[in-house]
């Protein structure tokens, strides 16, 4: 039995469906790549045993369906005195894949999705830029590895992954294997640039726009105490990207101001940003960033009454601002796997929900989200107050917008969302009586598909706010 469920890298079949298979295999190669278990259910049981060879013919006919063909093997990953367990592994692709039927289909959290023209179009000028995570470091050797790094980041895979790693010692020379694998070293055991920004002993020696630049502002401009340009604290911070991470959430954490609320008898300290969100952001950024832009590196701006987080490069592959909730591209996924293996990333392609979610349950507005061409930009304010709903929405009984039609029901939940800043599926039901739950659920998902509200949360813990 596998601890794991389907994810954004991992996929369980029950059964050899082909095009079901083909379907899964286009996904992972223009996604993040990943792993198919087949002959698996979601809770991890074995429920349809397949022989070596059933398993080869099932992939070969699936690959038949696929243009240009994946690259695809098959690994044998049965622990010790365990029945055999085999594995369908995909890497990520530098050229986009699609279905005999034209359909193109990306990974999104557990799920296979079709894209659209203008998702295709986008996914198609992202991967014409290469692959520049995979590329080898000029002047870099195996010497410029941290063996420390290498080990931490062995201990939590193995930890997160529950398997140990089989491996002749610990440092970066016992673990060339499972460095290439992982697209640290190339076919030819040259350092790549994942390799060096996840394991290098100074990896600004060979990429200088890696690291990260903290300013804090006494006030809500940049500028000094005294008015002129200028900041309260300036901070570089360097070292490989697990490093990067852990430096830039201490001196944030160090500026935050925290506050205390009093639940029962104890006093409880609250900070001034939630603390997944921040990390969240920051995480983001490193894992996200287009390390092909040099003379720019990562900057956190605190201000008075916000954070920002400034990551350069503008969203990649399909990505938008109307769909950076429900969607997921890595531009860097060796960067991003190697982080979710360290822990630093707790379920790929969740982040953004649960930063938003995190956010407006603290009282705060909802992240704001800037994209330019060559910038992305992450903005928490720490304002609590809540604001008025209905300086938001306009009134109930002004015009809608040109094209949007509304039934009763849903204009019932929009006046409980003005007054309460949310909505779930039970306040909903309290709201309408008599009504079938899933006509409810129809209600808000419909007023989600229409830009209206935005989703929030999983299965119990789901609630709706105002897009």
């Amino acid at each position: 039995m596998t601890q794991q469920r389907s994810s954004q890298i991992l996929a369980l079949l029950v059964k050899p469906d082909i095009q079901l298979l083909a379907e899964t295999l286009v996904a992972f190669a223009n996604t993040d790549g990943g792993t198919i278990l087949i002959g698996y259910d979601e809770r991890g049981r074995c429920v349809y045993p397949l022989t070596p060879e059933e398993l080869e013919a099932a992939l070969r006919q699936a690959l038949a369906l696929v243009v240009p063909p994946v690259r695809a093997t098959i690994e044998d990953i049965s622990g010790e005195g365990n029945t055999l367990m085999l594995a369908v592994r995909v890497p990520r692709s530098v050229d986009m894949h699609s279905l005999s039927n034209g359909q193109v289909l990306v990974r999104v959290g557990s799920n296979n999705r079709v894209l659209t023209g203008a998702q295709i179009r986008s996914l198609s000028a992202s991967k014409a830029v290469g692959d520049f995570e995979a590329e080898p470091v000029p002047g870099a050797t195996l010497a410029d590895f941290d063996d420390a790094m290498v080990a931490e980041y062995l201990e939590h895979r193995e930890a997160r992954t529950r398997r140990k790693m089989d491996l002749p010692s610990r440092d970066a020379a016992g673990a060339a294997s499972l460095l290439h694998e992982i697209g640290a070293l190339d076919a030819r055991g040259n350092p790549t640039v994942a390799g060096i920004l996840l394991f290098g002993k100074n990896p600004q020696a060979f990429l200088p726009q890696s690291g990260l630049v903290f300013v804090k502002f006494p006030g809500v401009e940049p500028r000094s105490e005294s008015g002129r340009a200028g900041y309260g604290r300036r901070e570089e911070i360097n070292g490989p990207l697990a490093r990067v991470i852990e430096r830039a959430w201490e001196v944030v954490l160090e500026e935050m101001r925290v506050g205390a609320v009093v639940r029962g008898l104890e006093r409880e300290e609250v900070l001034e940003y939630p603390e997944f969100a921040v990390r969240e952001a920051l995480v983001n950024a490193v894992c996200h960033r287009d390390y092909r832009l040099r003379g720019r590196r990562i900057e956190v701006r605190k201000y008075a009454d916000r954070l920002e987080v400034i990551s350069p490069g503008g969203l990649a592959g399909f990505i938008t601002l109307d769909n950076i909730v429900d969607e997921h591209f890595s531009r860097n996924p060796r960067i991003v796997q190697g982080l979710f293996y360290w822990g630093y990333i707790e379920e790929l392609g969740l982040g953004v929900d649960r930063m938003i979610e995190e956010m407006v349950a603290a009282g705060h507005p909802a992240p704001k989200f800037n994209a330019t061409t060559y910038s992305f930009t992450v903005t928490l304010s720490n304002a609590r107050e809540r604001r008025a709903m209905h300086n938001i929405l306009p009134p109930l009984d002004a015009p809608l917008p040109p094209g949007l039609l509304l039934n009763e029901r849903q204009i019932k939940a929009l006046q409980y969302v003005r007054a309460h800043g949310r909505i779930t599926n039970r306040d909903f039901q309290t709201l309408c009586t008599g009504v079938t739950p899933e006509t409810l659920r129809s209600d808000l998902a419909d007023l989600v598909e229409k830009g209206v509200l935005m989703r929030i949360g999983e299965k119990k813990g789901t609630y709706y706010i105002l897009k």
